[in-house]
């Protein structure tokens, strides 16, 4: 019998199933809902502090405001270095389309030269792609105006308010000074090293050279910071607050830029360089080196032509010849062999030799520069009238160690540890350098022979005019050696408040009293009756000096005669000395390059240096527009 069908069957069961869906599919979206419950929470709730950030870091920018450099000033106070505002024209290559084509028609309404171009391109070469460079500085309010009304024609272009370096007296103590410049990847590295990233935020130069680059971290300031309200194209709104930069700290230096002034006038057009010091303090009161150049140049990105006229100079003005140059200190050496003899027993006061005008040793003759001798020698006129043959003896009965040993602790041969960069150490010879300097055994042994050389200033002596000035002002200040510097004190932008640079004793010499006035004695003797006494004579104060000439090529037993040598072959000129004798207040150390001899070069800029700076006396044919042109900087 077969069984009859159930429709109320098949319903439960569709209602069964209808049910169970319905449960599913509420779970599912109550599941849900709690998801995104939960991710609300989290982002409402435990994230909200960082996207409140990333909200606000999307509508406010962080604006770095550069700080105003601190300036320079000389002892009294002449400003060296200082800043003014201007407006540049400036270009970001990431946001240019056709930068060529830009440039163009941007130089339609601005005058563009063909130096500007160059520059660009040179400063876009160093600088990030994302970074505005200058097409154009120190722009007149027309060309401003003019720029402002087409702007929008010109997106990736405009015109910024900058601060420019300046130094108003030029090329005078450019050396000293130096120069900054637009960052580089050295600097980047160097101002990573010192941890100073957040700092130079915005940023564009530093210091490359001189006092610009020693004291960078003191002028440079602290970069301030302003908070900008920007739409979403990136376009400043408003300004929300402001944290204004900390000017940079103030310098003020030893130098005396009148005297600085005048030493460079000296020199005129030759070669050459100059280190006054203060004996007691070890102040720097000059620091010259011929040619100079113009820091101005180098501020906004030198010009190529400018540049190459520099790198390319026979004379090499951007050498600083008073550190980095060393020279061969020819009979300025005497005075010093002289002390080193009294002070290991070589030699007395008294005692002396017979000058036949030449001295053999090991079958070579040594001649003296004065045919026929200078007869009986003691110390006072070996020293007087710069006796080369006592020196080839004493050189010889002291020994190159002896020598060294000396020198050494009278600062020759080694850094001085003077304030600016690019110090060279010179050579002090010695058997242990010259095996260090060569590489071939036959070339590193020392031969008796060349110790008699060293004895006059000459052979592998080279030593740069700041060690000779160094040296003479330890003698002056009777043994006492003072680290050279140039920055007098710091002061704090802030607070006003003076950090003194402290005279710093390097060291004490052991030197007898009796055996430094013996050679101080006879350096008077110099400027009174021997190779000095022309160039004072007449002098209102009583001065101490030697005169020294420097080979700069070997004869080869030939004579030598100036007029028939090329200029650039020529014996340097130099000139040690320090004044008043009797309480020295400046010594100092002079060089000029192939100038011949040093009585006739170097003392007479000597003679002006001491003139000023003892008297107030400006040298014969001075300028006085540029005496009033001093005072009006003070």
């Amino acid at each position: 019998m077969r069984r009859r069908h159930d429709p109320f069957h098949h319903q439960d069961g569709d209602l069964e199933r209808f049910r169970f869906r319905l449960g599913f599919a509420a779970v599912a979206v109550l599941a849900a809902f709690a998801v995104l419950f939960a991710r609300f929470v989290w982002l409402q709730v435990v994230q909200h502090d960082y996207y409140t950030t990333r909200a606000e870091g999307n509508r406010i920018s962080l604006v770095p405001v550069t700080p105003n450099r601190g300036v320079i000033v000389d002892r009294n106070g002449v400003v060296l270095a200082r800043n003014y505002s201007a407006f540049t024209l400036e270009i970001t290559p990431s946001r240019v389309h056709d930068l060529e084509a830009t440039i163009d028609a941007v130089s339609e309404l601005i005058e563009v030269q063909a130096k500007d171009r160059k520059r660009f391109k040179k400063l876009m070469e160093e600088s990030k792609n994302f970074e505005s460079i200058p097409i154009r500085t120190r722009l007149t309010d027309k060309e401003v105006a003019t720029f402002a009304a087409n702007r929008f024609r010109f997106p990736g272009v405009e015109v910024k308010a900058r601060l420019f370096r300046q130094y108003p007296l030029g090329d005078i103590g450019s050396h000293a000074l130096g120069y900054i410049g637009r960052v580089n990847d050295r600097d980047l590295e160097t101002i990573a090293k010192a941890e100073q990233e957040a700092n130079y935020k915005g940023t564009d130069h530093f210091g490359k050279t001189g006092l610009e680059q020693k004291y960078e971290f003191h002028l440079h300031g602290q970069t301030g910071y302003e908070e900008v309200e920007v739409d979403a194209g990136g376009r400043a709104v408003r300004s929300l607050s402001r944290t204004p930069p900390v000017p940079g700290n103030n310098l003020m230096l030893t130098l005396d830029v009148k005297l600085q002034q005048i030493t460079e006038q000296a020199f005129g057009e030759r070669r050459g360089a100059l280190v006054a010091i203060e004996p007691e303090t070890g102040g720097i009161l000059a620091l010259v080196s011929t040619p100079t150049f113009d820091p101005n140049l180098f501020v906004d990105g030198i010009r190529s032509d400018d540049w190459d006229a520099y790198n390319n100079d026979p004379d090499k003005p951007m050498i600083n010849r008073a550190i980095y140059g060393a020279y061969p200190p020819g009979s300025t050496f005497k005075p010093f062999m002289a002390l080193a003899a009294l002070e290991t027993g070589k030699r007395t006061p008294q005692q002396t030799i017979s000058d036949p005008g030449f001295y053999n040793f090991g079958g070579h003759q040594f001649r003296d520069d004065k045919k026929g001798g200078h007869g009986s020698v003691d110390m006072y006129k070996s020293i007087v009238h710069s006796c080369d043959t006592y020196y080839y003896m004493l050189a010889n009965d002291m020994g190159i160690d002896n020598i060294a040993n000396f020198m050494g602790q009278m600062g020759l041969g080694q850094r001085t540890g003077i304030d600016i960069e690019g110090e060279s150490e010179g050579v002090l010879p010695s058997p242990a350098w010259k095996k260090k300097r060569f590489k071939k055994p036959e070339q590193q042994k020392w031969y008796a022979g060349e110790t008699i050389s060293i004895g006059i200033g000459q052979g592998y002596n080279a030593y740069t005019p700041l060690q000779l000035a160094l040296a003479t002002a330890t003698l002056a200040n009777d043994g006492v050696m003072f680290r050279p510097h140039i920055v007098k004190y710091v002061t704090d932008s802030k607070s006003g408040e003076k950090t003194m640079v402290e005279p710093a004793p390097i060291r004490h010499v052991p030197l007898k009293q009796q055996n430094i006035d013996v050679i101080k004695k006879a350096m008077i003797g110099v400027n009174k009756e021997g190779t000095g006494a022309r160039a004072f004579a007449g002098a209102e104060y009583e001065s101490a000096g030697k005169t020294g000439t420097a080979q700069v090529y070997s004869l080869k037993g030939e004579k030598y005669e100036a007029g028939k040598v090329k200029e650039r072959m020529r014996d340097h000129a130099l000139f040690i000395a320090f004044a008043p004798a009797d309480k020295p207040k400046i010594a100092l150390a002079v060089l000029v390059e192939n100038g011949g001899f040093g009585a006739q070069s170097a003392a007479p800029i000597a003679r002006m240096v001491f003139d000023y700076y003892l008297l107030g006396k400006l040298p014969k044919g001075a300028a006085p527009e540029d005496e009033k042109a001093l005072e009006a900087e003070e």
